[in-house]
């Protein structure tokens, strides 16, 4: 399995119905601005000591976070750790508030997700 994974074939696995667990390493606050749905939050300071109660060694596991140095960390030391199907998520995370409305923008890649804070 590729060490990375783009965020078309993210969204083609998603499209396709395949079981994988999306991993954000950004903290809570990050988080909480913007997120992709479904996506479990576990801050990369925190992987360590929950991943092997949290997550599934032989799942398939795509590690996301803001600029892409996060997840390639997590990802690597997730490898090292028997996590074989990690996977670091390219490109940067860039996220837009438009406070009046509520409404955000979150762009991976080319990929725009649009959502509602409220």
């Amino acid at each position: 399995m590729d060490f990375e994974i783009s965020p078309g074939q993210v969204k083609a696995l998603q499209k396709s119905g395949e079981s994988f667990l999306l991993l954000d390493v950004r903290e809570p606050w990050e988080f909480e601005t913007a997120r992709i749905e479904g996506a479990k939050n576990i801050p990369m300071g925190d992987v360590a000591a929950r991943a092997h109660q949290e997550l599934d060694p032989e799942g398939h596991i795509v590690v996301m976070c803001h600029h892409g140095v996060r997840s390639l960390t997590v990802t690597n030391w997730l490898r090292q750790q028997g996590f074989e199907k990690a996977q670091s998520m390219r490109g940067e995370l860039r996220v837009r508030v438009a406070s009046a409305s509520g409404e955000w923008r979150v762009a991976i890649g080319r990929r725009v997700v649009v959502g509602n804070g409220r």
